[in-house]
């Protein structure tokens, strides 16, 4: 009976062919599991209403990001609860890269704690991907009032017993800084919410409130046209913005120094990868001149970071924030 004798050749390829298959399985799992990202539009929340300063950088920067990465990037005005409400939709949104937060200090720093039960953790329960740039707060009157510096602010709070400030809605950060005026100045300033700084304005304007807190990033054209008179900045320096508005420091009020900051979240535990190229595209888009001027035009100084770094930069803005807004017994 003659002897069966396996080919060599068979044997050999065989082996050639499982090694081949198993190369490019191993090659396969290398790629980084979002490597096709983005393929659909991304969504980015704004924790405001339309119209307000969150909103005009968001939608810059919604622009800018679609031409990046090749998708559109859809803003989702979700405002409410001191921006907790667009904060929770974030933090409850798949960890994908296709939900997205323009974030700033009212929903990181101060509406979290406003709250009788904290919503997320500003920190841990997000990503934070990349720091846009900060804009001081500005104190401004109407123009019918005996008010025209943050020193008369005081003076008529003391004269009349209560003075009226407006904000941008409860824990806001007009909110915030109204109550630290309150506090270091020792008078009474009666807060009145609105839902968002558009619908404040419109009342500071009529008249129905003599003054307002707010970003200043909005603010300049109702300066410009007479309409709102700026009292002064809350930043240390002067804002290039309105170089002729002085700083709050100018007066003596150092303790009411306080800036508001804008950048790019997601929720927690985004792929690596894609946190990556958001950063590096936010990065991009904050070097272009026209962008840098066009953010200076709206008061904000850029300062682009990694995600580590402006992770640690939320970590100390919640720290010096969160105490004051626990201190000020603000609760919405």
């Amino acid at each position: 009976m003659p002897h069966l004798v396996k080919p060599v050749v068979s044997s050999h390829f065989s082996r050639r062919t499982a090694l081949k298959t198993f190369a490019a399985g191993a090659a396969s799992m290398a790629l980084p599991a979002f490597a096709n990202w983005p393929d659909k539009p991304i969504k980015l929340v704004v924790t405001f209403p339309a119209g307000g300063a969150s909103d005009i950088v968001a939608r810059v920067m919604a622009e800018q990001l679609g031409k990046k990465l090749g998708q559109a990037v859809v803003v989702d005005n979700r405002p409410g609860a001191g921006g907790s409400v667009g904060g929770l939709v974030v933090t409850q949104a798949p960890a994908d890269g296709y939900t997205l937060m323009l974030s700033n200090s009212t929903p990181i720093s101060i509406g979290p704690f406003a709250l009788e039960k904290q919503p997320y953790d500003p920190v841990e329960g997000f990503t934070h991907i990349a720091l846009i740039g900060n804009a001081p707060c500005v104190v401004m009157a109407n123009p019918g009032v005996p008010i025209k510096t943050i020193t008369d602010v005081e003076a008529q709070a003391r004269k009349a017993g209560r003075l009226d400030f407006g904000s941008g809605g409860p824990a806001s950060i007009g909110h915030i800084y109204g109550e630290l005026m309150k506090k270091n100045m020792g008078v009474n300033l009666q807060h009145i919410p609105y839902r968002g700084g558009a619908p404040m304005t419109t009342d500071l304007i009529a008249g129905v409130i003599p003054i307002g807190m707010d970003v200043l990033t909005a603010y300049v054209p109702y300066f410009k046209s007479g309409q709102l008179v700026p009292l002064a900045v809350t930043s240390a320096t002067r804002s290039p913005l309105v170089p002729d508005v002085p700083s709050v420091v100018e007066f003596g009020y150092r303790k009411l120094v306080l800036d508001n900051f804008f950048g790019l979240s997601g929720p927690a535990k985004m792929p690596a990868d894609v946190v990556a190229r958001l950063n590096s595209a936010c990065n991009e888009i904050l070097a272009s001149p026209e962008i840098k001027k066009k953010m200076l035009d709206l008061g904000i100084t850029t300062s682009p970071m990694s995600p580590a770094a402006f992770t640690g930069f939320v970590k100390e803005q919640v720290a010096a924030l969160a105490p004051t807004v626990k201190g000020a017994g603000v609760r919405m």
